[in-house]
């Protein structure tokens, strides 16, 4: 990405490559001395040792982005995020950005802060302060956009839809007044549907604390470091992995799109097999259209493992749309 003179992001959009602004996602800023000790100490993923990447410039690979949990004292996770590290200057302390969804940003900001105490750090939900932008691209394609000079950008993992590799950035700029966001829905539409095909989660409100991350693919998405340490929720999740508790998964789904899925397909919603239709046996984790498919609705769906050997899923009720399972973009580590 290079420079923008103008200091702004314009939101545009086609199938190929876009930019607008993500009023769904929230920004959790820790700052401070002791900010990585803090975080290391409550996340599911360890944070010690990443890249310092300054403002105007991304943060991407492993070395610098991290997709972290944070786990109640169950092992449910409370909340998934984007993390990297971005001190306001080069001899700056420590100032962590974690791009989260805005409808649990503040709820876990306040609950960070509670393990503050005396350590020297700041916790701060600016969702209200900082604008949150999504930018995807055809790898394939030389379109790139300017990125402001006090921008706050990372890199997630390229997502695959229809044959073709797309790069996915997340970029926080600071609101200013007189400035107001655009959203693209064409651009929103693209960007949504390749987030649920990179089939990797997000925790919002309506699935707090339902998954352990295990059940949700999460150490398979790089989003656990099992020799990290302690956090909250350590000693389940570790314990999921290696006593092979957990049978229960992520797929990727798709159902035909009609005006009852549309309605139906949000995340928090059950599922149901037409084995046994007085009780759920899965609950969706994020939907979206696809545009290349405007007759289809793709979905991440966290689901029971015996519930895909024979018989049909529907969605929501008993005799709810049938869905259809499709191939996940990446191997499983085996529990």
């Amino acid at each position: 990405m290079t420079q923008s003179p103008e200091n702004t992001l314009m939101p545009s959009t086609n199938l190929n490559h876009g930019l607008t602004t993500l009023t769904n996602w929230g920004l959790i800023l820790v700052e401070g001395p002791d900010a990585a000790a803090l975080l290391q100490g409550q996340l599911s993923n360890s944070v010690l040792s990443l890249k310092r990447t300054l403002s105007g410039e991304t943060a991407q690979g492993p070395g610098a982005v991290r997709l972290v949990g944070y786990c109640s004292p169950k092992g449910r996770l409370l909340a998934s995020a984007w993390l990297a590290l971005f001190p306001e200057s080069a001899d700056s302390d420590d100032r962590f950005a974690l791009f989260i969804s805005r409808d649990i940003a503040a709820s876990t900001a306040k609950r960070l802060a509670m393990y503050v105490l005396r350590s020297k750090v700041k916790v701060l939900d600016a969702s209200n302060d900082w604008d949150v932008f999504a930018s995807y691209q055809n790898t394939q394609g030389e379109q790139s956009i300017a990125l402001p000079s006090d921008a706050l950008a990372l890199r997630m993992p390229d997502a695959l839809a229809q044959g073709h590799s797309f790069q996915r950035t997340l970029i926080a700029k600071r609101k200013v007044d007189g400035n107001t966001s655009t959203i693209d829905e064409a651009a929103l539409l693209q960007w949504n549907s390749l987030e649920v095909l990179s089939a990797i989660p997000r925790i919002v409100l309506a699935t707090q604390e339902q998954f352990v991350p295990q059940m949700i693919n999460f150490e398979s998405v790089a989003g656990v470091d099992f020799k990290k340490g302690c956090y909250p929720g350590q000693e389940i999740v570790a314990r999921s992995q290696y006593r092979g508790v957990v049978k229960r998964r992520l797929q990727l789904a798709h159902t035909a799109a009609s005006e009852s899925s549309l309605d139906l397909a949000k995340p928090g919603v059950e599922l149901f097999h037409d084995a046994d239709a007085s009780q759920p046996c899965g609950m969706v984790v994020l939907a979206a259209g696809n545009p290349s498919h405007p007759d289809r609705i793709d979905l991440q769906v966290e689901c029971k493992l015996d519930a895909l050997e024979s018989g049909q899923i529907h969605l929501a009720i008993s005799n709810g749309p049938v869905l259809k399972i499709d191939q996940l973009p990446y191997p499983l580590i085996e529990i």
